[in-house]
Parts: C-alpha cells; sequence; structure tokens
C-alpha cells in the first residue's frame, strides 16, 4: 500500500476499534445488569462477577464486527471526500480500486478475525462461561448461609446464622422439616460446612436438639458435637448441557448420535456451524456498500447523504435477512445453502457495480 491508502486503512481502522469498542462496552454493561443475581442471590465476588460478564464479550464483539466494518467505512470515507482528500488522491491518478482497497483490505482481515472468534474464541468463552455459572450457583455455602437471615433453600429446611467469623458459622439455628409433626430445630454456638464421603454436610459444636415426641413433650438433646447431612436437600448437580453457541465447529457438524441431545438438536447444530462460517462473509459485503455508497457514483459537491441513507437501509436490511436465515436454518437444513448465497451474491454484485468500468471520479453532477 502507499502511503494514501495507509492513511485510509488506519482511518477506517481507528473508527473499526472505536465503534466496535464503544457498543461491545454498552453491550457488555447491559448484560451485566442481568448478571447482578451472581452477586445478590449467590453472594459471590466482584472479580467472579465480572469475570463472568467478560466471558460474554466475544460473541458480542462478533456480532458487531459487520455493522462496524459499515459505519466505519462510511464514516472515514464521507469526512475524506469532505476535506476533498478523495478528489486529491484521484485527481493524482489513483483508481477507483486503489482508494478502495484498505478498506476491503481491512473488511477481509476482519472477516479472519471473526472467523477465528466463531471457530475456538466464542465456544470456549461460552462454554467456560456456562460452567462458572453452574458451579457458582452449586456454591452450597454461598446460597444456604446469610448472615444474619433466614433462609430455605428447600422447603423442608430453613438456616439461620448470626454471624460468619472466617470458614465458621456463629449461632446457628436450623429448622428440619418445619410446621411437620416429626419436625426438628437444631441449635449450635458455631458450625461449619464440610464434605463427608463428597456429601455435603454441617458439623456443629455445643448445641441442642429440639424435637416433639408422640404426646406433644418436648424432647431436648445437648451435644458437643453433630454433623447435618444436606443431602437431601441439595439439587442433584446435573451434568453441564452445551448448547449450540457453546460448541466447536466439529462439534456441530459431526454430533455424538448415541446421545439423545445430540441427536435431537443436530439440525439447530447444523445451522450453527454454517452460521459460523458465513457470517464473517457479511463483513466484507458490508464495506464494499460502504465504499459504493461514497465513492461508488458521481462526484457531488453537496455530498452523499441520499446515497448514506439508501446504503443504510441497505445494511439494515441484509443484518435482518441473515439473522432471519439463521433463526430458520435450525429448523429447516435447507436455510443453510441460502445463509452462503446471500453473502456471495451480495459481494459479487457490489463488486460488479463499482468495478465493472474504470471511471473518474472527479465529475461534477447536480443529482
Amino acid at each position: 500500500m502507499n502511503y494514501v491508502q495507509k492513511y485510509v486503512f488506519y482511518r477506517v481502522l481507528r473508527s473499526v476499534l472505536i465503534i466496535v469498542g464503544g457498543l461491545a462496552l454498552l453491550a457488555i454493561l447491559a448484560q451485566g445488569l442481568s448478571r447482578t443475581d451472581i452477586l445478590v442471590d449467590n453472594r459471590q465476588t466482584a472479580m467472579t462477577y465480572f469475570y463472568i460478564v467478560a466471558l460474554g464479550a466475544p460473541q458480542i464483539m462478533a456480532m458487531l464486527i459487520p455493522m462496524a466494518m459499515f459505519v466505519a467505512g462510511i464514516w472515514s470515507l464521507n469526512r475524506l471526500h469532505r476535506d476533498s482528500e478523495i478528489v486529491v488522491a484521484e485527481a493524482a491518478g489513483m483508481t477507483r480500486w486503489q482508494i478502495a482497497s484498505p478498506v476491503v483490505r481491512l473488511a477481509v482481515m476482519a472477516a479472519i478475525v471473526h472467523l477465528g472468534v466463531n471457530m475456538w474464541v466464542q465456544p470456549m468463552a461460552q462454554r467456560e462461561l456456562r460452567e462458572t455459572i453452574s458451579e457458582v450457583r452449586g456454591d452450597l455455602a454461598s446460597s444456604l448461609i446469610r448472615p444474619g437471615q433466614f433462609t430455605t433453600p428447600d422447603e423442608n429446611l430453613t438456616v439461620f446464622a448470626r454471624e460468619k467469623q472466617g470458614n465458621y458459622l456463629i449461632g446457628i439455628q436450623i429448622a428440619e422439616r418445619p410446621n411437620q409433626p416429626d419436625g426438628r430445630d437444631y441449635l449450635a454456638q458455631r458450625g461449619l460446612f464440610i464434605e463427608v464421603d463428597g456429601e455435603p454436610a454441617i458439623v456443629m459444636e455445643e448445641g441442642e436438639i429440639h424435637q416433639l415426641d408422640g404426646n406433644g413433650t418436648l424432647q431436648i438433646l445437648k451435644f458437643e458435637q453433630s454433623t447435618f447431612d444436606l443431602t437431601p436437600f441439595v439439587r442433584e448437580k446435573g451434568r453441564v448441557i452445551l448448547k449450540a453457541s457453546d460448541r466447536f465447529l466439529h462439534e456441530l457438524f459431526w454430533i455424538d448420535r448415541s446421545d439423545y441431545h445430540e441427536k435431537k438438536n443436530r439440525i439447530q447444530f447444523l445451522g450453527e456451524g454454517h452460521t459460523r462460517l458465513t457470517t464473517p462473509l457479511i463483513s466484507i459485503a458490508m464495506a464494499l456498500l460502504a465504499v459504493l455508497a461514497v465513492i461508488g457514483g458521481n462526484f457531488n459537491r453537496r455530498g452523499y447523504s441520499r446515497r448514506i441513507v439508501w446504503a443504510s437501509a441497505g445494511a439494515l436490511g441484509i443484518i435482518v435477512v441473515q439473522l432471519v436465515l439463521q433463526s430458520a436454518s435450525g429448523d429447516d437444513p435447507n436455510y443453510n445453502i441460502v445463509q452462503w448465497v446471500l453473502p456471495l451474491l451480495i459481494i459479487i454484485i457490489l463488486s460488479y457495480i463499482m468495478f465493472r468500468k474504470k471511471q473518474p471520479v472527479v465529475r461534477a453532477s447536480a443529482e
């Protein structure tokens, strides 16, 4: 690339980074609001919360790249036009392709990055996200005990602890099967979460067990140490089910037909696989559309607002059609072919319109 092309390239690149970074930050913040239960209900640290929110960033950024290419291309080229830099470049002998090539090259690079995110970064981040959330929600110590509050993790169990000192719980009260004739209450000075043969339990020290006998008389049993088994009150932790967005490309195209879940969702997985491969092509189509809107027609001193409006409508239409095809391919595999045809056809048509003949751009037009 010559000096002018490098100048155009870095102008568009800077705009893409600003747009993707800004929109991604807003999207991540919005997503973070839906994860506040991690802090409120599961009492996790701020680091865990931000880690979970950050794991959703690759998928958000991949969604924003095509539209960012279009907006950055329109904004940068139109500003170059307003400053008469494009006119000077073409007056110096640069062809339309030479001016457009930095934008197209950047779009190809963005498509390669997008493809890499789709194939490796997104599935790794998504499955790590799903496993982390599963571990957080299964954190018994965080969800069961809230100092100073009564918690009811199960209809047959109510737990209270006055405070927490280190790993120890101080002032424990456990009501097992409350409001039932055979219910009992455990009162202890302190306690500690432990695992007995891999099963969760609370070991309590210096306490009492209160229970009514068959005659309705209160029976009190004092103990120095007692272990309360939590297994009946903890929902069994099932394996993490990987969704289509969590799977690598080979897991989408070659499923385990002995697995009922994978066999049932094979069409959805196949559609997701084709979506991962075709969406990067949209970035190239968007870049060509932006180039066509600014330098694809006759020169006009008053600007190209009309062409930009039509190009913006076309870009929005492409995104909408793409999303519709992605959704439809999850039910009908025939739409997978259309997922390939759409971006390739748009690229061919725009390239033909843009470069079918060599035209000087410095031509006045009243439009």
